[in-house]
């Protein structure tokens, strides 16, 4: 994609005409040399990866390590049975969020939205829409689009690695791409699809990425679902036309200046932060010792 900034989406926007998917897709076909009916099936490809790997959750599945698995069922049951202090929509973002990246970290097919590790904060937000008939998969794809847009941005002015910016880089990134695709579903305007962007993107800001024996489960799954009810919780603000007065375009290089001053040991390393107290170390023994017995 041609744009390097919000800024300019935006811009795009009011000299076009247009909305902020129709840009975005514009520049994508510029870019990529696809036919318009091309990228239409490749991004009903990736939704549709989306609701299978919800679909193919098994609450009995585990990791290698045995660290992850079998979360998400919890938090159903415990919904139904009307134990928790969130319901309905919420309930199941948390659950969703949970099932992607369980999956993942259960070495199943997931889609990197935008990245491995923070694979189930997008989905999350939007399968119970979609699964109600809030919202049909052409909106859906719509608002896909919008994410995507907002997330080649993060990865030209800054990065979506979270062994170069730490997990701000991933879910906080993941998070902003959710929560301006969630704006635009409800028929915001692009700035306020930007606004949410900003504000979801400001609340994980300096979030680091510290794998419990560097694998991306602990913390990272339940990170994911703070990234989650993140997106919907800055999507709100930013419908209600609450402000960050921070610009988008200055949150990501913020983003990127505090990455860089992080330590490498909290950068993906499973050096430092929680993979560094003493059970994050001993899990770690124990994950070693379980790959050498093998």
């Amino acid at each position: 994609m041609a744009y390097t900034s919000v800024r300019d989406l935006l811009n795009a926007c009011k000299t076009e005409g247009s909305s902020l998917d129709e840009v975005i897709l514009r520049s994508d076909l510029a870019e990529s040399g696809l036919t318009e009916e091309e990228s239409h099936a490749q991004m009903r490809h990736l939704w549709q990866v989306m609701t299978e790997t919800s679909r193919n959750y098994r609450a009995e599945d585990r990791s290698a390590s045995g660290f992850a698995g079998g979360d998400a069922a919890k938090v159903e049951q415990a919904a139904a049975a009307g134990l928790l202090y969130s319901g309905g929509y919420y309930a199941q973002v948390i659950a969703e969020a949970l099932k992607t990246a369980e999956c993942n970290a259960c070495m199943k097919r997931i889609v990197a939205a935008p990245t491995a590790g923070s694979c189930g904060v997008l989905p999350s937000v939007l399968l119970p829409l979609w699964r109600a008939g809030t919202y049909d998969e052409e909106a859906i794809c719509r608002a896909l689009y919008v994410a995507a847009g907002f997330g080649q941005v993060v990865a030209a002015r800054a990065t979506l690695a979270g062994a170069e910016g730490g997990c701000q880089a991933e879910v906080g990134a993941a998070s902003a791409m959710a929560a301006a695709a969630l704006v635009h579903l409800k028929g915001g305007t692009a700035e306020a699809c930007a606004e949410a962007f900003s504000l979801a993107l400001t609340n994980l800001e300096g979030l680091v990425c510290d794998p419990v024996a560097g694998l991306v489960e602990l913390p990272c799954i339940k990170r994911n679902v703070i990234g989650a009810v993140n997106a919907v919780s800055a999507a709100d603000m930013a419908l209600a036309g609450v402000v960050g007065h921070i610009p988008a375009d200055e949150v990501i290089d913020a983003m990127a200046e505090v990455g860089a001053a992080m330590s490498r040991d909290l950068r993906e390393t499973g050096i430092g932060g929680l993979a560094g107290t003493p059970t994050g170390q001993a899990i770690r023994d124990i994950v070693t010792m379980a790959g050498e017995e093998e």
